[in-house]
């Protein structure tokens, strides 16, 4: 699994300091092309106080995302630390695609450095769908996730770790349709709620012929549209893991501390 961490900055007094034999709050946001979330965790990864919401703004190139993280973040409570999850494939806490935003402007984007020096505090950044997995699996056997929002996501996870990730999202899955097209929001508001069932239930049926899972947690916006009678070893989780997961970005056996 690549190093998603990035060089840390100097906590900020602004958002005070862990108290003495207390382990630090990690602020946790949620990049969707949709929504952006965000709340403040403790050490065990509990939310300390309800998430903050603000809609995606459109376009979003980076100097608005940050600009918008920044007012979303002003009201919550004090944190030392901080974890991101993005919507698409990044590395070495920069962007390599971004899907949902403009990708151009995006690509390469170090944007762990410049929201932990925006917010002044050290940051880590990961694939959104690799954070909710985070926050939803068991740590037994194969374990796959599928985020469900305005596109679609996988992880993968053997025995707890998190594999190196893999992009399902823009690759065909039927005819010349990819993930996204087939089950993301565009699909499901085409389609209708029924069909778009069907349609996820063939993506059910995909990824366990393709890694053959243990486990599948479906998470994600649109998780709760599902009406399928689902298996013993499929499972929705809350949505809330995008950001409760953020916690385990700073946990040794993830991302070394």
């Amino acid at each position: 699994m690549p190093d998603d961490s990035h060089g840390e900055a100097n906590a900020n007094p602004l958002h005070g300091m862990a108290q003495e034999g207390k382990a630090p709050y990690t602020l946790a946001i949620d990049i969707g092309g949709t929504g952006l979330k965000a709340s403040v965790l403790d050490r065990d990864g509990q939310m300390v106080v309800p998430r903050v919401w603000v809609k995606t703004p459109y376009p979003c190139p980076p100097d608005i995302m940050l600009e918008t993280l920044e007012k979303l973040v002003q009201p919550l409570p004090a944190y030392q630390r901080i974890s991101i999850g993005f919507p698409g494939m990044v590395r070495g806490g920069k962007v390599l695609t971004a899907p949902h935003f403009d990708t151009r402007q995006w690509q390469h984007f170090p944007l762990a450095e410049k929201l932990g020096s925006a917010l002044h505090a050290p940051a880590r950044l990961a694939n959104d769908a690799d954070i909710q997995g985070l926050g939803a699996i068991q740590g037994h056997g194969l374990e796959m996730v599928l985020t469900l929002g305005t596109g679609a996501g996988t992880a993968l996870f053997s025995d707890g770790r998190l594999t190196p990730h893999l992009e399902l999202a823009h690759h065909p899955v039927h005819r010349k349709k990819t993930y996204n097209d087939y089950v993301g929001r565009e699909a499901l508001e085409k389609s209708g709620k029924k069909r778009w069932n069907r349609h996820v239930q063939k993506v059910i049926d995909i990824l366990y012929d393709l890694v053959c899972y243990d486990t599948l947690y479906i998470g994600g916006g649109n998780a709760k549209e599902i009406t399928l009678d689902l298996p013993d070893n499929v499972h929705i989780v809350s949505n809330d893991a995008g950001i409760t997961g953020g916690i385990a970005l700073w946990r040794n056996e993830h991302f070394g501390v």
